[in-house]
């Protein structure tokens, strides 16, 4: 599903399409040679390939695609991204994933001035997810030891390095995971109604 969604204003509603009609959806008038109510809009897609997100927070469905599949009550994965890959942690260890990561959402994490802390992201990544409690030796456990511990103890860490305060599992997900969540959420509703109903 990567058709673009657009919205246009007809007949007094708000009408999302993949593309324009040639009548509208709602009351069935033409739309040939009548004018909008106001230019139509493409409504940007919350997902992104995480691959090409230098530095970056992703939150990606553990399997299926956000499109179709995520519901609100999916489980999620989460990595980091460096300059090459993605550093994700699994009960099989810490991968660095080169694909599959295609379609996901991404939150970056550095601002594009910040030229000696996007020198020095990789190393630091690099030496975080290779330090002993990140190991195959550690559990894995879905509540204390996993994958968005692994994400969020890097990003403290990378705020240690630049003197700033620690966020805590609470900040971070209700400052910066759950607004794109739910906009993700929406979206992807707004995709399913229309390729089930056309708008």
């Amino acid at each position: 599903m990567d058709k673009s969604v657009i919205r246009f204003s007809h007949c007094g509603r708000n009408i999302y399409c993949f593309s324009i009609p040639e009548r509208c959806p709602q009351c069935g008038v033409g739309l040939g040679g009548r004018r909008l109510e106001e230019a139509p809009v493409s409504i940007p897609s919350p997902f992104s390939n995480g691959h090409k997100a230098l530095c970056s927070f992703l939150i990606a469905p553990t399997e299926g695609h956000f499109v179709r599949e995520f519901d609100g009550g999916s489980d999620l994965h989460t990595g980091i991204t460096d300059t090459n890959v993605v550093y994700n942690y699994t009960k099989t260890g810490v991968r660095r994933d080169e694909y599959g990561w295609e379609r996901c959402i991404s939150i970056p994490l550095v601002q594009p001035d910040m030229y000696n802390l996007i020198n020095q992201w990789d190393r630091y990544l690099d030496k975080f997810s290779s330090a002993h409690m990140w190991d195959t030796q550690w559990q894995f456990d879905e509540e204390k030891h996993n994958c968005y511990n692994f994400t969020l103890t890097f990003i403290n860490c990378v705020l240690a390095t630049e003197h700033k305060r620690a966020l805590s599992k609470d900040e971070f997900t209700n400052a910066f995971v759950l607004p794109r969540i739910k906009r993700a959420s929406k979206y992807s509703v707004l995709c399913r109604e229309i390729a089930e109903n056309h708008f």
